[in-house]
C-alpha cells in the first residue's frame, strides 16, 4: 500500500470510527473557535508556561505560509487537491484548510490563512515572533521547476511581504532550490530582503544535499552566517519528488563540513533512513541517526534541531523520553510549531502522553480545551507542561532568537 492510499484509508477509517461510536462532535476536525475564554488565559497551565520565558526572544522558527494564490500572491497548490478522482489529496487539502481554520468557500484562502494566524498571535505577549516559510518548487535532476512534484508553492517575495505587513509578530525564511542556474543570485535577493534562513524539504523538492552544486550555496550561507533548515525523516504532508533517500539526516554532514549551521527539522523524529556510516546500511530510526550526529563533537557548533512535532502521536515514545533526558542538547534545540498541523486535530493526544508518564492528568482537558482556540498556544503549553522525571525542556528551548544573536538582525 502506497503512503497516498494509505491516508486516504487512514481518514476514512477514522471517519467511521467516529460515526460508529454515535459521537455528534467530530473529534478529528478543528472546531475553530473563536479567542480564548479568560479562564483559560488565566489558567495556572498558561501562566506556568510564561514563566521565566522571555517574549522578545520567543520566535517560532519553523511556521509554513499557505495559499492558493486567489490574491496575486504566486501561491500555488497542486490541481490534484481538488479533483475527486484524488481523493487522498483532497482529503489532504481539506485537512490542512480546516487546520488553518480557512473556509473552503473562503472568499480568498490566502488573505483567510494569514488572518486567522495573525488572531492565534494576539494570545501571545508582545515581543513573540513567527517566522513565515516560503516554499520552492520541486525541480528535476536539471534544475528546472517540476509542477508535477511540487504539491504547493509559496514564493519568497510572498512570504517576504506577509513578514513585512506584520513586522511586529512575523519575519521570513526563504526557499530556493539549489539546481537552479541562477540559485546564488536568487539566494542573494533573498538574504537581502530580510531571510532569516533557507528551508530545503530535500525529499519532496528533489535536493541531494551531497550534490555538488550545493558547494556554492553553503559557501554562501557560511559567509552571511545565515541557517539552513532542513527537513529530515518521513515527510507525510508533502510527497513532492518522493525522494525519501534524500531526507536522510547524515546527507546532512555535507552542509556541515561546509561550515553551514543546520537546524533539522522535526529533530528527524519519524521513520527510518538507511545507516549510510555502515557497509552493511542497515536500515535505523532517522531520529537515532540524528542523535549520533548531535554527539559528534565536530558539529557541536552547527547542528541545531527544531522541536516541531515531535510530541505528534506519530512519534515513538523513545523520542519523547530522550529529547526530555537529554538535557545536553537542550541548547541545541529549538521551539517551532509546524503550524498549522497542530490544528489537525487526531495528531496531538495528551492523554496518550499522560499515560507514558510524561505530563500531569490535571493538564490533559485544559489543554484539549486551549487546542480548540489557539493550537498555537497549545503547542507551546504543552512543551513547557511535558517532563520525564524531573526533567523538562529547558527554558533555552524557546529562547531560539538566540541563533541569530550577532548576525547583524536587530528586531
Amino acid at each position: 500500500m502506497n503512503r497516498r492510499h494509505a491516508l486516504c484509508c487512514t481518514a476514512a477509517l477514522g471517519a467511521g470510527l467516529f460515526t460508529s461510536l454515535g459521537l455528534q462532535a467530530r473529534p478529528w476536525r478543528n472546531p475553530c473557535r473563536g479567542a480564548l475564554p479568560a479562564q483559560w488565559v488565566q489558567h495556572p497551565l498558561v501562566q506556568q508556561a510564561f514563566d521565566g520565558i522571555d517574549a522578545r526572544a520567543l520566535w517560532d522558527v519553523h511556521v509554513h505560509l499557505l495559499g492558493t494564490g486567489d490574491s496575486g500572491s504566486g501561491c500555488t497548490v497542486h490541481a490534484s487537491m481538488q479533483q475527486w478522482w484524488h481523493p487522498a489529496e483532497v482529503i489532504r487539502r481539506a485537512a490542512i484548510l480546516n487546520a488553518a481554520c480557512v473556509a473552503p468557500d473562503a472568499v480568498s484562502v490566502d488573505a483567510a490563512y494569514v488572518a486567522r494566524l495573525r488572531a492565534l498571535t494576539r494570545d501571545f505577549p508582545a515581543g513573540a515572533r513567527w517566522l513565515l516559510f516560503g516554499f520552492e518548487q520541486a525541480c528535476d535532476d536539471g534544475g528546472q521547476p517540476a509542477p508535477d512534484w511540487t504539491t504547493f508553492h509559496v514564493p519568497n517575495d510572498y512570504a517576504a511581504q506577509v513578514a513585512d505587513a506584520n513586522a511586529e509578530r512575523f519575519s521570513w525564511v526563504a526557499s530556493v532550490h539549489p539546481y537552479r542556474d541562477d540559485a546564488s543570485q536568487r539566494l542573494d535577493a533573498a538574504l537581502a530582503r530580510g531571510a532569516l534562513a533557507v528551508k530545503w524539504l530535500p525529499s519532496a523538492m528533489n535536493i541531494d544535499l551531497r550534490d555538488a552544486r550545493c558547494r556554492s550555496f553553503y559557501e554562501r550561507l557560511r559567509e552571511h552566517r545565515v541557517p539552513l533548515i532542513v527537513h529530515c525523516g518521513e515527510e507525510k504532508a508533502v510527497p513532492g519528488a518522493a525522494r525519501e533517500d534524500y531526507g536522510n539526516p547524515l546527507r546532512v554532514r555535507a552542509a556541515l563540513e561546509a561550515g553551514v549551521r543546520v537546524i533539522v527539522a522535526h529533530a528527524a523524529s519519524l521513520g527510518a533512513a538507511r545507516d549510510l556510516d555502515r557497509r552493511s546500511q542497515p536500515r535505523r530510526p532517522a531520529f537515532e541517526l540524528w542523535a549520533r550526529m548531535m554527539d559528534e563533537p565536530a558539529w557541536r557548533e552547527l547542528l541545531y534541531a527544531d522541536i516541531s512535532a515531535v510530541f505528534q502521536i506519530n512519534r515513538r515514545a523513545a523520542v519523547w523520553h530522550t529529547l526530555l533526558r537529554r538535557e545536553d542538547w537542550h541548547d541545541r534545540l529549538l521551539h517551532g510549531s509546524d503550524h498549522p498541523l497542530p490544528g489537525v486535530m487526531p495528531l496531538y493526544n495528551p492523554q496518550k502522553l499522560a499515560a507514558e508518564g510524561l505530563l500531569d492528568d490535571a493538564a490533559v482537558a485544559p489543554l484539549r480545551a486551549i487546542r480548540e482556540h489557539n493550537p498555537l498556544l497549545f503547542d507551546f503549553v504543552l512543551k513547557r507542561s511535558v517532563k520525564c522525571g524531573t526533567a523538562r525542556l529547558h527554558p533555552l528551548v524557546f529562547d531560539t532568537r538566540r541563533l541569530w544573536a550577532g548576525a547583524g538582525y536587530s528586531a
